[in-house]
């Protein structure tokens, strides 16, 4: 007896509840790095949950169509999630980058991860299981970081001041919030 793993071709409402989730997912993960003036924000977060969510879709619908043919030997859907993993792991890395002898974007780099593991269960159809990983999200973004401050031996400054995710500017001025460059500015802006 062959047991049913997935449910039949995925419908149009259903590709639209999972992808708003993941862009639901990215942009509420995406708020803390955003007002924190951090390159890798709303739309960042939020495009990397939908990219998640479309390619776990398109491969759970793409095994419903090849399972059955002939010649296919065992189609796998769980390496949409391999290739989105290395494929995010690149991205978050490239935003990590070392200063004046601390580690920046290592937090946004993390958070990047989390919208796209939220994209893949609502890719998946594991509503549930996106949305309760949006509250551990925020909860560990926001709520722990002012925890951070008054732990024993922290050298975290108060939750208002944004000095661990991008270097002090040498020219004084902070960059622009947009992530756009000023005119005339020959630095890269890093955040």
């Amino acid at each position: 007896m062959e047991t049913e793993f997935f449910h039949p071709p995925i419908s149009n409402d259903d590709i639209i509840l999972r992808l708003a989730v993941a862009a639901a997912a990215g942009l509420v993960l995406g708020i803390d790095r955003e007002l924190r003036g951090i390159a890798a924000g709303i739309r960042t977060h939020a495009l990397v949950a939908v990219s998640a969510a479309v390619i776990m879709i398109s491969s759970l619908m793409l095994f419903a169509d090849v399972r059955d043919m002939p010649g296919v030997q065992s189609p796998d859907p769980l390496r949409a999630i391999q290739g989105i993993a290395q494929a995010i792991g690149f991205v978050a890395a490239g935003a990590i980058f070392f200063a004046r002898g601390r580690v920046h974007n290592l937090t946004s780099a993390a958070n990047v991860w989390l919208a796209a593991s939220a994209g893949i269960a609502a890719g998946a159809g594991q509503l549930s299981l996106a949305l309760i990983t949006i509250a551990f999200g925020i909860v560990i973004v926001s709520v722990v970081r002012v925890i951070e401050v008054y732990l024993p031996g922290s050298d975290k400054t108060s939750p208002s001041e944004v000095t661990d995710d991008r270097p002090p500017d040498t020219d004084g001025k902070d960059p622009p919030r947009s992530g756009r460059r000023e005119p005339g500015r020959t630095d890269l802006g890093h955040r």
